[in-house]
């Protein structure tokens, strides 16, 4: 897959392909990742790619014709045809919330062309004839598309096959359907006694079956306190059996009386 990110600040971008795990998306190939600034496609001595805003205000607002310019390069670089067009996607506060399945969907993807706004914002113009969907991050304002670019490419880049060291290892990632979209339970590792705080007792027990049964009822618990309307999403799917309502109910009336 091939993605290609139109930024002012592509230092920014590149530490994201020499570092951690996910480097081997990269050096590999399997993710393909190409970064253009608008700045080169600009007219004048001076590469002008913003302008004060009409109507006043403060700030200023991204020019619409470098954009298109670097838009036009492109996709000749890409060879496309008219029929098959990479989507442009705009990171901006308007867009919709990234979701683990949305993720899903662009780690099985040919790619995308990602805009990353900055200032104000990007004229509505260049918005309206050429982005193809917004994508945000979260009820916040970062200071350009940047890192929210980093993080749909980081997200993408872990469920290529060969870049994990366990390849299920990310199916049981919060959010994926093999926890019924629930929040993933916690873990713990060496040595068994920390501080006095122990390993809680059925992961030392060696008995897989209650091993299964006990990060089943953390992940229940912590989602049900932490995020319950996933509770309700799983529970509209299917994905919770007999069992789970049970140790929810207890939770519930442990609440009810005023416990933990």
């Amino acid at each position: 897959m091939r993605f290609d990110i139109v930024t002012l600040f592509p230092e920014l971008i590149t530490p994201l392909f020499t570092s951690g795990v996910t480097r081997r998306a990269y050096e590999t190939g399997a993710v393909e990742v190409h970064l253009w600034n608008p700045r080169d496609h600009a007219e004048g001595n001076y590469r002008r790619v913003d302008d004060r805003p009409f109507g006043g205000g403060p700030g200023m607002v991204m020019l619409a014709e470098p954009l298109l310019q670097c838009l036009i390069a492109i996709r000749a670089s890409r060879q496309e045809t008219i029929d098959a067009q990479a989507s442009v996607v705009l990171f901006s506060p308007t867009g919709e919330l990234l979701t683990h399945s949305q993720v899903s969907e662009w780690s099985a993807s040919p790619g995308a062309i990602l805009l990353c706004g900055r200032y104000e914002g990007v004229d509505q113009r260049f918005i309206d004839h050429f982005v193809d969907r917004q994508i945000s991050l979260g009820d916040f304002v970062l200071s350009g598309g940047e890192i929210a670019a980093m993080a749909l490419l980081d997200a993408v880049a872990r469920l290529q096959p060969g870049v994990l060291n366990d390849e299920s290892s990310h199916r049981f990632d919060s959010f994926n359907p093999a926890l019924d979209g629930l929040l993933d339970c916690p873990h713990y590792t060496r040595p068994e006694v920390w501080q006095g705080h122990t390993v809680p007792a059925p992961l030392m027990s060696g008995h897989h079956t209650q091993i299964i049964q006990w990060r089943r009822e953390q992940s229940l618990a912590i989602t049900l306190q932490s995020r319950p309307e996933l509770i309700e999403k799983a529970r509209a799917l299917g994905g919770l059996n007999l069992q789970d309502e049970c140790f929810l109910s207890v939770i519930e009336a442990q609440k009810g009386k005023g416990g933990t």
